[in-house]
């Protein structure tokens, strides 16, 4: 090596000039083609890349040095002068100063654009509205309950890769992506993901075809179904050279921060890559905030770039939940300036460690708890709301359980089970601030619906269908003394023709039927006295109506005479 490297300075100025332009371009190609950063200053990624760049120009000009190797023979002794060393490599400082001057910009870069230095202009990156929950929030009837995105992408993927798996002519050549997006299609929640081809084999014979179709997850009816593109789509994560999406991407946008790439279809079910170009609110790299969208068409290859502002309304997820959440940390924590967020902690507060997902308006909403930033006591102060097109939030200031204790009551109340809970979402139920999950067996399949009050989590009601959950809910809450108002309840009196007692997901469910052919169901576990009605039995019964026509959930019940 060191022989090599002597050569290679013994050449003449002009020879190394030669040399330093073509190795230099062709590792700039090289790298940029490999590892596609963005040519931005405001990029960490940009600086390595330029850094490693000028190392390979500045190679030929470096002139190192080399201190001798000296080998003692097994009589000789080593004297101060002629010590056995390793070579040692000195360079020339001078040309060695453009290599300096990257690391600088990056170390500077990087402390100047710190919260240390800049904290009330992170925590000015958002606004935050505050609303009144009960007034702003929309009341969750009987017929809203059932139309609620409580699955998550965990559940997603096992339905997604069972429906493939029944799909032979498919799953031999592709694989479903990693990642669900959350949609609102046609005014319903829906998990999307695309088929990705399974290694570099697959793509090479099947490139040509391009990837067929992708998946659908309802996370309300806990369904999925393949759906076919009308134009198979070429330029996808797991495609290669200019196939591979990055790259695509990377050589339409040379100077853009890609901060994050979802796949999502429009309302005609046309597929789009939503691609959420990133700039620093602060100094060089700080405070990473979305500015503009590309519209990308994998199916063509044709993107359009503009504005968050402009962005379509079908489009859901330009922010993502990690960033929505990161963004009120800042505010969170540094509204008081840096020192107050590490000595002081006056006023600061921090997001809880997960999100949820609210469908509202026509667009997706990140939901998540807010606690003290020095509490420990398993509470919240209230919730933000965060819109994933838009970056609007809002903040609720209700006091009660967070998101994991709720979820811990949903699991103590079916603990015979071990059914665990995935994480909630929130609701209004006549004002009453409510979480709403689903509690789920080992293999992930959704087995109960849950309700836990917020400001009261001992309040917890389950179901084998959100309806039901929510008849018990209602009923707990009368019973507990909290006025629901008007629940949309109707009243009947009937003879009972039949009782019948059937487990329903583990859940004992008494159905009855009136001798006009309605059916009335209750639970067992909400209300034991249920075991005395008998058949001629006359009742009057409070009840809601529910997901199938003439069968009725009882709230409340009374013989009559």
């Amino acid at each position: 090596m060191g022989s090599l490297l002597t050569k290679l300075y013994d050449m003449g100025k002009k020879g190394r000039i030669i040399l330093s332009a073509v190795m230099g371009t062709l590792m700039a190609l090289l790298l940029f083609y490999i590892f596609l950063p963005p040519i931005n200053p405001c990029s960490v990624g940009f600086w390595v890349y330029l850094l490693a760049v000028l190392f390979f120009y500045l190679l030929p000009f470096l002139k190192p040095t080399f201190s001798p190797v000296v080998i003692l023979g097994p009589k000789e002794k080593p004297n101060k002068k002629a010590k056995k060393q390793n070579a040692k490599l000195s360079f020339n400082k001078w040309a060695a100063l453009p290599l300096l001057a990257a690391v600088v910009v990056i170390v500077l870069g990087l402390l100047l654009s710190s919260e240390f230095f800049f904290a009330r202009r992170y925590a000015s990156v958002i606004t935050v509205e505050e609303a009144v929950f009960s007034e702003d929030m929309p009341k969750t009837d009987m017929a809203a309950i059932t139309n609620i995105a409580l699955m998550d992408s965990d559940s997603a993927a096992i339905l997604g890769t069972r429906t493939l798996g029944s799909l032979s002519h498919v799953v031999s050549q592709y694989t479903l992506s990693d990642y669900y997006t959350q949609i609102n299609y046609h005014n319903t929640p829906q998990k999307v993901s695309n088929l990705e081809y399974d290694g570099f084999f697959k793509w090479l014979g099947n490139r040509d075809s391009g990837v067929p179709g992708f998946v659908m997850v309802d996370p309300v009816k806990s369904e999925s179904q393949y759906v076919e593109f009308k134009t198979p789509i070429r330029y996808v994560e797991s495609a290669f050279f200019g196939e591979d999406l990055s790259r695509k991407l990377r050589m339409s946008y040379p100077t853009k921060i890609f901060h994050s790439v979802t796949f999502e279809v429009d309302e005609e079910g046309n597929p789009y890559y939503i691609v959420s170009c990133a700039r620093p609110r602060v100094f060089l790299f700080g405070a990473m905030d979305i500015s503009e969208v590309i519209l990308f068409n994998p199916a063509s290859g044709e993107s359009e770039i503009m504005p968050v502002k402009d962005a379509p309304a079908w489009i859901d997820v330009v922010y993502t939940g990690d960033l929505a959440t990161e963004k009120y940390n800042w505010k969170g924590a540094y509204s008081g300036g840096f020192l107050n967020s590490v000595i002081g902690n006056v006023g600061c507060t921090v997001a809880t460690d997960d999100f949820g997902y609210l469908v509202r308006d026509d667009d997706v909403w990140y939901f998540t708890g807010v606690t003290s930033a020095v509490a420990d006591d398993k509470s919240n102060i209230g919730f933000i709301l965060s819109n994933a097109r838009t970056g609007a939030y809002k903040f609720y200031p209700v006091v009660g359980a967070e998101e994991h204790s709720a979820m811990a009551a949903a699991e103590g109340e079916v603990q015979e089970k071990g059914y665990v809970a995935s994480f909630p979402s929130l609701v209004n139920i006549s004002g009453q601030a409510t979480y709403i999950c689903v509690l789920k067996d080992d293999a992930g399949l959704v087995k109960l619906y849950a309700l836990v009050n917020v400001e009261n989590y001992s309040i917890v009601a389950t179901g084998a269908t959100q309806t039901d959950a929510m008849s018990a809910y209602t009923k707990l809450l009368k019973q507990s003394n909290i006025d629901i108002g008007d629940t949309g309840a109707e009243s009947a009196t009937f003879t009972v023709d039949d009782v019948r007692i059937v487990p329903v997901s583990d859940v004992a469910t008494v159905y009855i039927t009136a001798d006009d052919g309605r059916v009335f169901k209750g639970y067992l576990e909400a209300d034991e006295a249920l075991i005395l009605i008998r058949k001629g039995d006359s009742l009057t019964v409070s009840y809601t109506r529910g997901e199938v026509e003439n069968v009725l959930t009882i709230l409340s019940w009374s013989f009559s005479e």
